[in-house]
């Protein structure tokens, strides 16, 4: 969709409810509140029956989508108040005295975890220690698995055990990357500068599975062979 100007962006939304309309239950006036980078969906599709709103064809996005209740397009986390549907307000704990939230880089990193099963007694490695890879890395470690990091800045080593990381493996070391062929269940790869796909794919053990969060400008060339060979998938 095309930038459509005024454009008020903002999709990490921490804040007080001001008014409910009244039908609300979920919220009330005062209440400390998130809201991600969705204010809305058509509820009534086969994805928002099933839960899965945020695939849902015509959903409104937090900021530079039509505004359905108010016209124009929606403003985001930077504007004076926003209208989000109930169903897109998440409570923050009381116990939060300065929440700093990341609703997007978390749940972008913890829901893919949670679909393919990470937890204790699975080999995981997360590509890329930024925004989001930072994020995988404490995910990861609390799920109880063990955790590998691989990244080309040597610098980022100490953050990255310091997060909860087990292992640090410059990826430009080709003999360490060659010692960790076949050993991973699961790879999550937030880096979303042009890199090679394949060298991470042949990683995997059996049935591996891995993950892109980083998006990548450039088009990834994929060796389906590479995929084939142990029933891996991308």
């Amino acid at each position: 969709m095309p930038t459509v100007y005024l454009c008020v962006p903002g999709h990490e939304i921490v804040g007080r409810v001001m008014k409910v309309g009244s039908a609300v239950t979920k919220v009330k006036r005062g209440d400390l509140v998130a809201v991600g980078w969705m204010v809305g969906s058509d509820r009534t599709c086969p994805e928002c029956q099933a839960g899965f709103e945020q695939f849902c064809p015509n959903m409104t996005l937090t900021y530079n989508f039509p505004d359905k209740h108010l016209g124009g397009v929606t403003y985001g986390g930077y504007s004076d108040s926003i209208v989000v549907d109930e169903r897109f307000v998440l409570q923050v704990p009381s116990n939060l005295n300065q929440p700093r939230l990341l609703l997007c880089a978390g749940i972008t990193t913890y829901s893919p975890m949670r679909h393919g099963s990470v937890g204790k007694g699975k080999n995981v490695a997360v590509v890329g220690l930024g925004g989001l890879g930072h994020m995988a890395v404490k995910f990861a470690h609390a799920l109880g698995a063990h955790v590998v990091v691989f990244t080309t800045w040597p610098k980022k080593k100490d953050d990255a055990l310091r997060l909860g990381a087990d292992e640090v493996i410059l990826s430009k070391n080709a003999d360490e990357m060659q010692k960790h062929e076949r050993s991973f269940d699961f790879i999550l790869d937030a880096v979303s500068a042009d890199h090679d796909i394949n060298t991470y794919i042949n990683l995997l053990w059996r049935d591996g599975n891995i993950v892109m969060v980083g998006a990548p400008e450039k088009l990834l060339a994929v060796s389906v062979f590479g995929l084939l060979m142990a029933r891996r998938s991308l």
